[in-house]
């Protein structure tokens, strides 16, 4: 049963041992002030380390790029010692891990920033509310980043790349999805910039091949990827002509030959409320041709089914992976998953329940002859 799924797999330079990718989760839990990650979260990763590669949480950048209440960084030194022993837990449980790059962008509310209005590809502000740590507010417009700027946030990802290394991650993988900094360069209704970085699809990829090739020259490219979304708005980021834009995205991947890369593509209850809108990951296929990895609310059939007929090589879960720590292992053996209970009111609270208090599937007693 699924057998495709446990196939093993090369992810670039990252020899996967099945095909079912933990998906990148915010949780949370990080420790405050500093946003250092914990034994808390070590153990949280060390129980999913049966997938075939975990997508480590969002993780911030910079102090600039991070505007999500306790979740957890990588531009400190405390920061990368906080990572190592849960890199470490999960290679001692053979498991593999990269760690997921995160800047916000215009998501990010000023009170992360001391008051000052967070930054963007252009002057745009978000609808709706942040979550903060004095509760929901209103977003508030961003300003436009300068081209020095511009390059000033491409050093502060190769240097979270460089963090990620000394922190022992397997590799990392770009947030370039969900409406962030990426993809409110890519996209034209929030990149209403007239310069180098605007315009046309090949120039609003230009930020993103700055970063992902600075990420290359640290890692190498087979230990770098991305996630994107590019079906439909995601939080306010939208635009006009997906095909061509992913498609230009896609060259840029292809171009840099990155290990692999990772869909976002869900459908009417889509996380971020998308609704159903075509799917483009046939796009990105015919540009791309490195391991590509869906993500869109799967089950296990619909999984198997993808990864044979071919228009998967992985799929990464997100949610089933909050409750079931052990997941690949449910799919094996062809066991119930758990449901996720108290969610999404435990998602993002702090402290042990609904985060690592999932217990793995109880062993079948061995049947007994009357």
């Amino acid at each position: 049963m699924h057998e495709a799924l446990f196939q093993p797999i090369d992810l670039g330079a990252i020899r996967a041992s099945n095909r079912i990718l933990m998906a990148p989760l915010t949780r949370g839990r990080s420790s405050q002030p500093g946003s250092v990650p914990n034994d808390m979260m070590l153990e949280y990763y060390r129980q999913r380390a049966g997938a075939g590669l975990i997508i480590s949480e969002a993780t911030g950048i910079s102090v600039e790029g991070s505007g999500w209440p306790a979740a957890p960084g990588i531009w400190s030194d405390e920061q990368v010692a906080g990572w190592q022993p849960i890199t470490q837990a999960v290679h001692d449980a053979g498991g593999k891990i990269v760690l997921q790059l995160w800047h916000m962008g215009r998501l990010v509310h000023p009170d992360f920033l001391g008051g000052n209005p967070p930054v963007s590809a252009s002057a745009t502000c978000a609808p709706g509310h942040a979550h903060t740590p004095t509760g929901r507010q209103d977003y508030q417009p961003a300003r436009e980043l300068t081209k020095d700027e511009i390059a000033r946030v491409v050093a502060d990802y190769r240097k979270a790349g460089e963090n990620a290394k000394a922190a022992g991650f397997d590799g990392v993988q770009l947030h370039g999805a969900n409406g962030y900094l990426v993809d409110q360069f890519l996209r034209d209704a929030t990149n209403l910039r007239t310069d180098e970085y605007g315009g046309s699809a090949e120039n609003r990829t230009r930020f993103l091949r700055e970063v992902l090739s600075a990420l290359v020259d640290v890692w190498g490219a087979d230990r770098v990827s991305v996630r994107l979304s590019p079906n439909g708005e995601t939080q306010g980021c939208d635009d006009s002509d997906p095909a061509t834009t992913f498609g230009a995205a896609a060259q840029v991947c292809q171009d840099l030959k990155l290990g692999f890369v990772e869909l976002r593509q869900p459908g009417p209850e889509g996380t971020f409320g998308q609704t159903d809108v075509p799917q483009q990951d046939g796009v990105i296929r015919a540009i791309y041709s490195g391991p590509l990895v869906l993500n869109s609310d799967y089950t296990a059939e619909s999984a198997e089914a993808d990864v044979k007929s071919g228009r998967a090589d992985a799929i990464a879960f997100g949610r089933p992976y909050i409750s079931n720590p052990d997941l690949a292992e449910r799919i094996r053996a062809g066991a119930e998953w758990a449901p996720n209970v108290n969610v999404p009111a435990s998602w993002y609270l702090p402290g042990p329940a609904g985060y690592i208090d999932y217990p793995a599937m109880e062993q079948q007693p061995a049947a007994v002859a009357d």
